[in-house]
This record gives structure tokens, sequence and C-alpha cells, in this order.
């Protein structure tokens, strides 16, 4: 049941079988409503922080970023920008006090939940472009109440870790 209720994860990022989001209990029920008047507020800081990160990469001549077509909006829940030698950028990062994640770090794929269910669900089925982003992408800090000092802090770290 437990394995379930977490998405079918058996331990982190690894699926046994398919499952569902079911971990809510009623004391994070009730936090919850009571963020629900500060949910537009801090989807607007979000959507502020979110493009903020973009100019500030574009103008340092970071170009993976975070892509969003014309017309769509995004509440970045993560920014997450996609770079050459991933593992060294991230101890650059840490070192500079910067944390980063990796959301996902298996493909859809080639989890054990799906395998056997045909050949749409293969491991096979991953694209050189899915498998490629996969090994390269991570995460920076995100969340409503990120100041401007702390996003240039960020910036300033992953570019001079990609240099």
């Amino acid at each position: 049941m437990r394995r379930i209720s977490r998405h079918g994860q058996s331990r982190r990022y690894f699926h046994t079988e398919v499952g569902v989001n079911g971990r809510i209990d009623t004391l994070q029920a009730a936090i919850l409503l009571a963020k629900l008047e500060l949910f537009d507020a801090e989807v607007a800081s979000r959507q502020q922080i979110g493009e903020r990160y973009s100019q500030s990469f574009q103008a340092a001549g970071v170009t993976t970023t975070a892509y969003l077509a014309s017309g769509n909006t995004s509440v970045y829940t993560q920014y997450t920008i996609e770079v050459e030698n991933r593992a060294a950028v991230q101890e650059a990062l840490k070192a500079s006090g910067v944390p980063t994640a990796v959301h996902y770090p298996t493909l859809l794929c080639q989890q054990p939940a799906l395998q056997g269910c045909g050949s749409r669900c293969s491991g096979a089925c991953a694209t050189p472009l899915a498998q490629r982003a996969s090994e390269r992408v991570m995460s920076l800090p995100m969340h409503p109440y990120l100041s401007a000092q702390d996003q240039d802090q960020v910036v300033a770290a992953v570019t001079a870790a990609l240099c």
C-alpha cells in the first residue's frame, strides 16, 4: 500500500509498479487549505523568478535553460538547465553553496513498472534526445521567496562552473 501511494516507488525514482500520489494526510490537507490564500501570489512570484533566471542566464551566455513556448505559462515547480558534465557542475555548485537536484534520472520507459507492457514501454523506447537530457539536466533553487540577490549568486555560480 505504501509503495502504491508513492507513485509505485520502491525507492526514490525507482518505480516497480504503477501507483498514485496518495500521500496526503489530515494535517497536510489543513496546511494546504490555509496556503490556498497565497496560491495566486506564489504562482506570480515563481513566474517572475523563472523569467528572471531565463533573462539572467541568457545575458550570461548560458543558452540551454528552461523553455517556455509562446502563449504558455509555467508555475516553475523547478527551474531546470541542461549542462555538459553535470556531475562536475553539481560539485562546483555544491562547493559554492548552491544546491541542485536531478529529478527523474531514469526515463519513464526504463522504469520496471512499465517493463513487459509491450514494445511501446520497453527500455528501447528511449529516444536519443530523451536519454541525453536525462544525463544532462539539473534543477536549481526555485521557490516563491527566492530573492534577487540569491538568484544572482546562483547565476554567478553556474556561470563560473561552466567556464
